[in-house]
């Protein structure tokens, strides 16, 4: 019996062992996953301060320079520079971390999806059905940013004009589909995988136990689908599979 006993006791402590580390690797990867939306964020500050505002401004200040000869401008700088307060309110949304902790996921892509029109990046369009769930916020992190890394390859790489966003909160889980009408590529070409971070985004899936779909043909777009089910059972078996 002492015998079973000890056996019992060592398997025990090994697998609590495994599951620690497993909870490690699983905050790490959150931790990780928050410095990259942060760095990604300020990226989009800076780039936005320096040629977009920053180029508004540049522009009121040659037209007051026109407009002190010529009176009759003066409207034109009015207009640019309330341009450019306006883009200065929609830019301190991103800087404010109390408004961003305060943002469910569907507010969250929204403003990615405002900022791309806003911009001219592309033509950006959100639709969700009227019930939202309260995610863990572990969760919301991490489909954030693949959705993020999604978004990212769209802007730069797809040669789209126009992105679709449908957020849909269901009974049993939350599915989001996300589309661009872009010049897609093969799904066979690994270093094309690779490249865009497809395996990345998938590693991060099942960090929460969630799914991803993604589909891709050349010259027809691409989509994501991300899956997750509520207070997902197998995140903890996931974990152990990292």
């Amino acid at each position: 019996m002492v015998f079973l006993f000890s056996i019992f006791q060592k398997r025990k402590n090994s697998l609590l062992l495994k599951q620690k580390e497993a909870e490690k690797k699983f905050e790490r990867a959150i931790a990780e996953t928050q410095i990259e939306i942060r760095e990604e964020t300020l990226r989009n500050i800076s780039w936005e301060l320096h040629d977009n505002i920053g180029q508004l401004l540049t522009l009121a200040k040659i037209q007051i320079e026109i407009a002190q000869g010529d009176p009759e401008q003066l409207p034109e700088v009015t207009d640019t520079i309330t341009k450019s307060l306006t883009e200065l309110r929609a830019l301190s949304k991103l800087i404010n971390p109390d408004v961003i902790k305060s943002l469910n996921l569907t507010e969250a892509i929204g403003l990615e999806i405002e900022r791309f029109n806003r911009l001219q990046f592309i033509e950006a369009s959100l639709s969700s059905n009227t019930e939202i769930r309260e995610l863990d916020d572990k969760a919301e992190v991490i489909i954030f940013r693949i959705l993020q890394e999604f978004f990212s390859n769209t802007v730069k790489h797809s040669k789209a004009s126009k992105l679709h966003v449908d957020v849909c909160y269901d009974i049993n889980k939350l599915v989001i589909n996300a589309k661009d009408d872009g010049v897609g590529f093969d799904m066979k070409d690994q270093s094309l995988r690779k490249g865009i971070g497809l395996g990345n985004m998938q590693n991060r899936a099942k960090l929460i136990g969630a799914n991803i779909d993604i589909h891709s043909k050349e010259r027809d777009g691409t989509s994501i689908t991300v899956s997750y089910y509520y207070k997902n059972q197998n995140v903890l078996n996931e974990k152990e599979d990292i």
